[in-house]
């Protein structure tokens, strides 16, 4: 069972020396080191391709990852609950709150209460926040086919299909 990255040169590349040496300490048989490899490099790409995002394309807006996954999703459905939002970007209620304080600020989106129950809350795109998801979106997705670029178009429905389920069987 290999876990292992190699740079071009055939050489291990320093992180996962480092990974091996602390999983050294723990009793090998008792590791699925598959999972850690699988779950290692999520992280790593979900990371880099964030990084790169937030300071390549989306700081020209002043937009951080979260806020531009809301307004993405808000240009797709044009009003969706907050709570939903909370759920579909990984975060709390409290963080969609603060983000949203910020969007309205830009005037990208505004709130509204549903009229049968107050407690629940809407958020809807503005024309200038259909604007700007508009202009950025192009760009964000040209990071994505970068990010994905080394994989076939086989390659990257099998990675898709993969990660669709492992988010699907646990319910993320």
């Amino acid at each position: 069972m290999c876990i292992y990255t190699f740079n071009e040169d055939g050489h291990l590349l320093q992180e996962e020396k480092d990974t091996i040496s602390r999983l050294s300490k723990i009793p090998l048989d008792s590791l699925n080191l598959n999972a850690v490899s699988v779950v290692t490099n999520i992280y790593r790409v979900a990371q880099g391709l964030k990084n790169e995002m937030e300071r390549e394309v989306l700081s020209k807006h002043g937009l951080s990852w979260t806020s531009f996954s809301i307004l993405y999703d808000l240009w797709i459905w044009k009003s969706v609950e907050t709570k939903k939002l909370a759920e579909l970007n990984a975060v709390s209620k409290a963080t969609i709150s603060n983000i949203t304080k910020t969007l309205e600020k830009k005037e990208y989106c505004y709130r509204k209460t549903d009229q049968r129950d107050r407690r629940i809350t809407y958020l809807a795109i503005t024309d200038s926040g259909k604007k700007v998801i508009e202009e950025l979106y192009p760009q964000f997705h040209q990071g994505e086919v970068k990010i994905a670029s080394s994989l076939s178009e086989n390659e990257q429905k099998t990675a898709a299909e993969l990660l669709r389920r492992m988010i699907r069987d646990n319910q993320y």
